[in-house]
This record gives C-alpha cells, sequence and structure tokens, in this order.
C-alpha cells in the first residue's frame, strides 16, 4: 500500500502561502486579511449575545447561532436557514466566520492517520493531524503559526513564530476534520505546531467553546494541552479548573540535559516547572502526562533511566516514550525500537508508569512542522531562495 495525497483544487500558486508573513517574521496579528471585522468562530455564547444585541435581535437568536457555528460547525452564512436573508446578509457585511481550506491532504498507507494543511485567510498555513484510535478520533491541532520554543529536535521552530492563532482557527482545524473524516472527533490534542500557553487566553476561550454543551460537547477530560513548560500559566491553566489533561514536554532527565534540547529551560528550571506540574495535580486531581522523545545517544541511557525515575518519583505520572522523528534540518536520530522497549521496561522496573507512543504518520510527514516546511519550501518564490 502507499501514501495517498490530494491535491485541494484553486491551492495558492507558488510564493503566495506566505504573502501576509514571510518564514521566520514576526506578525502578532489573530486572524487573516479582514482582521478588522469581530471573527463570529471565535465566540463565545457570551459574545453571541452581545453579537445579536448589536444587531438588534431577539436573545434567542443568539443560541442559533452558536449552534450553527460550532454545532453544525456551518462554512458559510448561507447555511444558516434558521435566519431570515435580511439577517444573514447582515452578519455577512458586519462579521467575518473563519473557514480553513485544505492545501493538501496526505493518508497513510495504513489509513488510520491523515495530515492535513490549511490555508489561513492571511495566507499563511498549518498543519493538523486526524487519527483513528481503537477508543474513538482524536484530532491534533497546531495553537500558532510556527513556534518560538526553538526546540532541538523540533521542524515546527524552524523559522520562528509568524503569530498566534485565534479560538476559531484553532476550533476551524477540528470542525473541517470532522467534516472530512465523517467521523465523530472524541480527543482533541493541543500537540501541533505553536507552544499553547504562549497563546494562553485564545486556548482558554478555545477550550471553553469546544467543550460547550450546544457545540461539539467534547469532554473536557479528552482534551490534552501540551507544553514546554511555562510556570505561571500551568499554574494560571490550573485555577480556571477546567479539568483538561496537562502534558509536559519533559524530554530530558535533568537541568543540564533539558537546557541543550530546549531552549526555555534555561529561563524556567526544571524544579520550578515540576512545581507548578504538581501544583495542577493538586488543583485538578488529574494525572499528568510527560511526554519524552527518546534521541539516540543523547536520552536514551541507564543513566538517564535512572535520573528520570528519580525525577518523578511520588507523582502520579505517566511518562509518554516517542522515538523522535528525523527532522532533515536536525541531526537527531530514534533509538532503535528494541532499545526504545528496554527503556520503558527499565522506568517500569523503577515504578514509573510508561507507554510507548504508536508510530502514525511517519510516511506522511507525521512530525509536527514537517509538513508546513515542505510546503513552503515548494511554493518559495525567488525572492525567498
Amino acid at each position: 500500500m502507499s501514501v495517498t495525497q490530494r491535491q485541494i483544487p484553486g491551492q495558492p500558486q507558488r510564493g503566495t502561502v506566505t504573502a501576509q508573513a514571510a518564514p521566520g517574521k514576526t506578525d502578532e496579528r489573530c486572524g487573516g486579511l479582514d482582521a478588522a471585522l469581530q471573527d463570529v468562530r471565535s465566540l463565545d455564547m457570551d459574545g453571541m449575545y452581545a453579537l445579536m444585541a448589536a444587531l438588534g435581535e431577539k436573545p434567542y437568536r443568539a443560541r442559533q447561532l452558536f449552534e450553527w457555528v460550532h454545532g453544525r460547525q456551518a462554512a458559510e452564512y448561507e447555511e444558516m436557514s434558521s435566519f431570515s436573508k435580511g439577517l444573514r446578509q447582515r452578519l455577512s457585511g458586519q462579521t467575518r466566520l473563519t473557514v480553513l481550506r485544505p492545501l493538501k491532504v496526505l493518508t497513510s498507507a495504513r489509513g488510520d492517520t491523515r495530515k492535513y494543511l490549511f490555508a489561513l485567510p492571511d495566507g499563511n498555513a498549518i498543519e493538523s493531524v486526524w487519527m483513528r484510535h481503537d477508543y474513538g478520533s482524536s484530532v491534533c491541532i497546531s495553537s500558532q503559526v510556527g513556534c518560538r520554543m526553538g526546540c532541538a529536535f523540533c521542524a515546527s521552530t524552524i523559522g520562528g513564530k509568524i503569530r498566534d492563532l485565534t479560538a476559531g482557527e484553532m476550533l476551524e482545524q477540528v470542525y473541517r476534520i470532522a467534516k472530512d473524516s465523517e467521523e465523530r472527533v472524541s480527543h482533541v490534542v493541543v500537540m501541533g505546531s505553536g507552544e499553547p500557553l504562549d497563546n494562553y487566553d485564545q486556548l482558554v476561550r478555545f477550550i471553553r467553546i469546544l467543550t460547550d454543551e450546544h457545540g461539539l460537547c467534547i469532554s473536557r477530560r479528552s482534551i490534552t494541552v501540551s507544553t514546554c513548560g511555562i510556570p505561571e500559566r500551568i499554574r494560571q491553566l490550573a485555577d480556571e479548573q477546567l479539568s483538561v489533561t496537562l502534558a509536559l514536554s519533559l524530554h530530558a532527565s535533568s537541568q543540564e540535559k533539558r537546557m541543550r534540547l530546549m531552549p526555555i529551560a534555561r529561563r524556567y528550571d526544571l524544579e520550578q516547572v515540576l512545581s507548578a506540574c504538581r501544583y495542577y495535580y493538586e488543583a485538578t486531581g488529574r494525572r499528568l502526562t510527560f511526554e519524552y522523545s527518546l534521541v539516540a545517544g543523547v536520552n536514551d541511557t541507564d543513566e538517564d533511566v535512572r535520573e528520570l525515575a528519580a525525577l518523578l518519583a511520588g507523582l502520579d505520572a505517566h511518562v509518554n516514550l516517542i522515538p523522535v522523528n528525523p527532522v532533515e534540518e536536525r541531526s537527531f536520530r530514534p533509538p532503535a525500537m528494541e532499545a526504545v522497549r528496554a527503556f520503558q521496561n527499565k522506568l517500569e522496573k523503577r515504578g514509573i508508569n510508561v507507554t510507548i507512543r504508536r508510530e502514525m504518520g511517519a510516511d506522511i510527514s507525521g512530525a509536527c512542522g514537517q509538513l508546513r516546511r515542505s510546503y513552503l519550501q515548494e511554493t518559495a518564490g525567488p525572492e525567498d531562495e
């Protein structure tokens, strides 16, 4: 079997994907070319009530609009048949409805993974992943265009952060994939390109809308937020009482080794980060997940086993071992699978709960940032080369 790829009609021509923000340049704006208009997709229920009041409409229209936008994931105002033509026209003229257009859809040979490259309204591109599991379908979404965290093994950081995503753009990744797969999305992971806690306000709005009973109503316990570790934001998220799963990108067994792999460790000591994780557990009662990307010859030794077990002792922790995905621009390679299993067994003997992440999508640039990176290289104009 081979990888299948769908090229989407109407895809931008060469050199147009970064018309508004070139790779490596920071553009802090959220939203598209018509960002001056209010994005209805980013509105929660209170925002819907305020909008309809401003338009002189009855309050019940707000709930209808929320259900159209978030429950039925309408792609245009004309779909909203319960509204008069006049109201649809006013909404169209005074607001915007964010809709992401797929540029590429890659399907793995096994058919259990799809990688999406979406065009944003401002010409930037982001990627998302759909995965089918025994327990249902999950979607991994991006929270930023690019990333400024600079992790040494990640393709997302190459070129830096361009801008934050709006809550609507984050939601749209889930909505468009649900429509395309024709399957209910049961789990959402904010683990794609970007650092979610670096886009905190939009992340929290995204979670609240995604879990609203009038929208997709996804369980908060079925949402995972992955972070490199920003202690003050971890504590703030704990105080929100959203009870989502917190996953810390740990990737090293000591502060010294973490600083070599993750620049953010130079700002936040590992003990600061772990203290914030303990606070999150105490505030929410949710078991902590620690992501550990295994890099051959870097963090996969017996010493790493001993240090990691000591680091997590006494925590209600689950370690997710991830054989690192090779990235063309990086020199890191994963250990052999026998070595990965041996690392798991040694941790388990020391009382640590461990699983190995099932490889999904390696044949379709499954690692964060790879598909976007290759697309930017393909579409680069002469001035970008």
